[in-house]
């Protein structure tokens, strides 16, 4: 079981890899079997290169995104995250949005699955216009 410290310091890396958006970096806080439901109710991200696309398709629209977390409620082997998000899109429009993120850590402290609350369709209309 991961320390909560560890936890903690993986959500971390999580959230900066985000805000910076740095793909390795973020593919990397996860574990090599990990399973990503993001969001919940899509195909699961159970591959580094299915992970990687979903990076890629989040982040080609957008000049800056990130997530911050509001609160982090570490228990167990894992965490609770709310979120706000916010990004500049490549066309100039502004967009913020929230979710919550499940997220269960393997022995390491890598994520072994994450759940994300959220809704994409929304971020996406809004920044459409």
């Amino acid at each position: 079981m991961a320390s909560p410290e560890k936890i903690q310091e993986t959500i971390a890396a999580y959230f900066v890899a985000i805000r910076a958006m740095d793909k390795e970096a973020w593919l990397n806080t996860f574990a090599a079997d990990s399973t990503s439901h993001d969001p919940v109710g899509t195909p699961p991200l159970d591959t580094r290169e299915k992970r990687s696309a979903f990076f890629d398709g989040v982040t080609s629209s957008f000049e800056r995104v990130g997530l911050q977390e509001n609160q982090v409620f570490v228990a167990g082997n894992g965490a609770a995250v709310k979120w706000t998000g916010s990004g500049t899109g490549k066309n100039g429009r502004a967009v913020t949005f929230e979710g919550i993120d499940v997220i269960e850590m393997d022995e390491e402290g890598k994520i072994k699955s994450l759940w994300a609350y959220w809704d994409p369709a929304a971020m996406m209309a809004d920044l459409m216009g």
